[in-house]
């Protein structure tokens, strides 16, 4: 087995399954047994169920028949639609249902070896950042000689009926799978990064230019091996309610299909566009579909030849798969999951990401500086008393996908604690050379929020400028306590890593050379004025920050003599006598020429507001003044760890 696989319970499938072929009996797992502890963590919740093996259900049991279809199986009496249109969704990539099924095919039933059969099956799920194996025996609950919860429109096919329970034993029973979002069994079942959108917000379906987007996105996702599944959210309607269109209020739906549909000559005049754009969607319940515009039995569908139908994989049963158009699509679902999988191959002809992944926890502790539980960013007391996570934006700006996922919380159900907690993210541009904890915003610029959700796992889009951020997981409210993974995905390596030190370290070595007796924090925030440098008017400054024996430069900023720089730099000054210099210099090809410099003493007591400072020659004392200002911030502490 992989060293990369974890054992769910340190149960080995190969060590049990030998013992079992050897002492001649079939396997019974002591870890979920086949009692009324394994169906349900509410003890009112209980009814009269019998556990029986597939062969006493059907004379000739499989794990398949026929490879695996997304019309294969059907939900059941458990509320898991959700997890049933992952199965869905899964069953359309070989690839990935044959890693959640490992050796499929040494696992299925011989009909000619009876004796190598010993009634236990092995899963892979990815959970928390790892790939981990969980062992299920074969008796599935039910009643009246019928399988109660998820089951195969085959009699004799076992794989969903098996694959549910060895998700239920991982959420602690089969109850604990009632409701949930489609998003977090995908990820389980491919280590994809979640997204939520909501359709009604974001204005989907009345603005045409968002929906395009959405559509050529959703497109590329699924292209790309990714999963859309999409449902009707319920407030002030029962759940599993019918609407007047034939869809199911609360009801996970999973997309099987996302194209654009070419019309010929003979159809534009009947449908006065050159092309459509189609979603197509499966019910779990593998009937109840679509009554509007391009269902089954529609008008639109007899004006479409055979040889289109036959392109599009167009059904007519009514086995829950139902074709809408995109907008029809936007104007009747409420919520949309997205499961990306996010491509880390170098060997690739798509776009290959650089991907790091950080495990953490929220936890409280009374002293503020080692609590790391402070809540959002409304909490401005606490929020910085977080785990704080550091990244490079190595390129002029660059793409980030981040994805912040607290742990599977289903396991706690039988203590009452099973509801997600709601969490979210802050990102921040801080200081270029910054090595230690965040204690105070002040010149830090605030680049993006992440939503905040009740979910399992919350996911950002955002394309960032060259720089150093600080990357804040949080829980809404301040003192709750949690693990989570964080995922960052950027074009080049980010260097992503936790901030964990208050301050420099105390060392015999610093003992010796000095240690840190002031920080100061220092942000340039423009130029104005500075002497042009070439015939056009312009120049190329660029800001020069030296304290001591360091020194930070931004980057050039081209054809202006008024420069932008939003330039944050921290020092931890030994000889707090030692004045910082600020110098702006106009870049050249042979030699860059120096435009102006201010100096600083840069100590506590000076004001901490946005200072407008005249440039000067260099030298010492008052030297004589040069063309242009700058505008800077500077803050200076002799507490190492209040900045």
């Amino acid at each position: 087995m992989s060293s990369s696989v974890q054992l769910f319970r340190d149960q080995r499938y190969q060590e049990l399954k030998e013992q079992c072929l050897q002492q001649g009996q079939l396997f019974e797992d002591p870890e979920f047994p086949a009692s009324d502890e394994s169906l349900y963590y509410d003890s009112a919740a209980k009814g009269k169920v019998e556990w029986k093996r597939p062969k006493d259900l059907c004379e000739d049991p499989h794990l398949l028949v026929d490879g695996m279809s997304s019309h294969d199986f059907h939900q059941g009496k458990l509320g898991n639609c959700w997890f049933v249109a992952a199965c869905s969704c899964l069953a359309l990539r070989k690839s990935l249902w044959q890693q959640v099924i490992p050796d499929s095919k040494e696992q299925e039933w011989d009909p000619k070896n009876p004796k190598k059969y010993a009634g236990i099956f092995r899963f892979r799920f990815w959970r928390f950042g790892a790939w981990t194996e969980v062992v299920v025996d074969d008796l599935l609950p039910t009643e009246n000689g019928d399988l109660i919860y998820c089951h195969s429109n085959v009699r004799n096919e076992f794989w969903s009926a098996l694959l549910e329970k060895a998700y239920a034993k991982l959420a602690g029973s089969y109850q604990a799978l009632d409701g949930g979002c489609a998003a977090e069994a995908l990820v389980d079942f491919t280590g994809a990064v979640a997204e939520s959108i909501n359709l009604e917000e974001g204005k989907y379906g009345e603005v045409i230019s968002e929906q395009m987007k959405l559509f050529e996105d959703l497109m590329k996702v699924h292209k790309r091996g990714g999963f859309i599944s999409c449902f009707i959210s319920s407030p002030g309607r029962p759940s599993e309610a019918e609407t007047e269109m034939g869809l199911i209020v609360g009801h996970a739906y999973s997309v099987t299909a996302i194209t654009k549909l070419r019309l010929g000559e003979r159809l534009l005049f009947s449908f006065k566009a050159e092309k459509l754009f189609m979603i197509r969607l499966r019910n779990p319940w593998g009937k109840k579909e679509w009554h509007g515009a391009w269902s089954d039995s529609s008008e639109e569908w007899k004006k479409v030849s055979d040889s289109e139908r036959k392109n599009l994989g167009l059904t007519v049963k009514n086995n829950g798969e139902f074709w809408m158009t995109f907008e029809d699509w936007c104007k009747n679902f409420t919520d949309v999951d997205i499961c990306r999988t996010v491509n880390t191959s170098y060997f690739s002809l798509h776009k290959t990401w650089e991907k790091e992944m950080m495990f953490g926890a929220w936890a409280k502790h009374p002293e503020p500086l080692l609590n790391r539980s402070g809540g959002c960013f409304d909490n401005r007391e606490t929020f910085l008393q977080n785990p704080q996570y550091l990244f490079d934006v190595k390129k002029a700006e660059d793409k980030v996908l981040v994805s912040l996922q607290q742990e599977d919380r289903r396991k706690y159900k039988k203590e009452g604690k099973g509801d997600n907690i709601t969490i979210g993210f802050e990102i921040l541009k801080v200081e270029d050379n910054r090595r230690y904890r965040l204690h105070k915003l002040t010149v830090q610029e605030r680049v993006a929020t992440s939503p905040y959700s009740n979910t399992r796992s919350v996911f950002l889009r955002r394309t960032l400028q060259r720089g150093r951020y600080v990357l804040v997981p949080t829980t809404f409210i301040p003192g709750v306590p949690t693990t989570f993974i964080l995922r960052l995905y950027t074009d080049v390596p980010s260097k992503l890593r936790e901030l964990k030190a208050d301050r420099p370290e105390m060392t015999c070595w610093s003992l010796l050379c000095g240690y840190p007796r002031r920080v100061t924090q220092i942000k340039v925030h423009s130029a104005e004025g500075l002497q042009k440098q070439d015939e056009s008017g312009g120049a190329d400054p660029y800001v020069l920050i030296k304290c001591e024996n360091q020194r930070r430069r931004s980057a050039v900023q081209r054809g202006t003599t008024s420069p932008v720089f939003n330039t944050q730099v921290i020092f931890y000054r030994k000889d707090i006598d030692s004045p910082v210099t600020i110098q702006v210099w106009h870049s050249s090809l042979l030699r860059d020429g120096f435009l102006g410099q201010a100096v600083l003493a840069a100590s506590p007591g000076e004001p901490r507001q946005r200072q407008r400072l005249r440039l000067r020659a260099r030298g010492d004392g008052d030297t004589a003044e040069l063309p242009g200002h700058i505008s800077v911030t500077v803050l200076s502490s002799e507490d190492l760890a209040e900045l």
